[in-house]
C-alpha cells in the first residue's frame, strides 16, 4: 500500500506562493511513489476556534471532515506563509480545531505519529523562515515527527517558472531531496 501524503499550504490566497511550492513538493512525492492528496484551505472554511462555540455546537462539521482526512494520511507536506514573523491565522486555526478531543478518538489522533516536511515561500529575503520556527514548535508539541531539513524560498515572487515549477534548479533539487526523505522516514515510521 503506498504511503499517503497530505499536501497543504497555510494560505487562503488564490495566487499563493506557498500553494505553488506545495504543488511542486506534491509532484515530487508522487514521483517517489506516494499517494498524494492536495488540500486547499480556502475550500474548507472554519470559524475562528472558540471554546464557547465548540461547547454549544460541538466540533465544527468541517473540522470533523478534515480530522478524518488528516487521520487517513501518514505524512504531511506543509508550506506556510509568514505573517508578521509567524504562521498564518488560517493554518493555526486549522491546527487548533483538529487538535480538539472527540469521543472515541485518541488525543491528537490527527497528528501523533505523523511525519511532516515543512516549506515556506515569501517575497522577503528570508522566505518565511521565521514563521517555520513557530510552526515547527507547534507541530512538535502535538506529536508530529518533523524532518530536520526544510526549505524557505525567498523572493518567491520571482521563484516560479510560468509552468509552476521552481525556476532555480538547486531549490527544486532541495525540495525533491526533502520530499524523498519524507517518503523514506514516513514509510519506516508507518511500518
Amino acid at each position: 500500500m503506498p504511503l499517503k501524503v497530505l499536501a497543504l499550504a497555510g494560505s487562503l490566497r488564490k495566487g499563493s506562493y506557498n500553494k505553488k511550492l506545495v504543488r511542486v513538493a506534491a509532484r515530487f512525492a508522487r514521483e517517489a511513489g506516494a499517494e498524494v492528496t492536495e488540500l486547499d484551505l480556502a475550500d474548507h472554511p472554519l470559524p475562528i476556534f472558540d471554546e464557547d462555540l465548540e461547547t454549544r455546537d460541538g466540533v465544527h462539521p468541517t473540522a470533523m471532515k478534515l480530522k478524518k482526512l488528516f487521520r487517513e494520511h501518514d505524512a504531511f507536506l506543509i508550506s506556510s506563509p509568514e505573517y508578521n514573523s509567524s504562521l498564518s491565522a488560517a493554518l493555526k486555526n486549522l491546527i487548533d480545531w483538529l487538535s480538539r478531543p472527540v469521543d472515541g478518538e485518541p488525543p491528537l489522533a490527527c497528528f501523533k505519529g505523523k511525519t511532516a516536511a515543512l516549506f515556506a515561500a515569501s517575497p522577503g529575503a528570508l522566505g518565511g523562515l521565521r514563521g517555520l520556527v513557530h510552526l515547527r514548535a507547534i507541530l512538535g508539541n502535538i506529536g508530529v515527527l518533523l524532518l530536520a531539513d526544510q526549505l524557505a524560498v525567498g523572493k518567491a515572487n520571482e521563484a516560479f517558472a510560468p509552468d509552476g515549477s521552481l525556476a532555480n534548479p538547486k531549490q527544486a533539487a532541495m525540495v525533491k531531496a526533502i520530499v524523498g526523505e519524507l517518503v523514506r522516514v514516513a514509510t519506516a515510521v508507518r511500518t
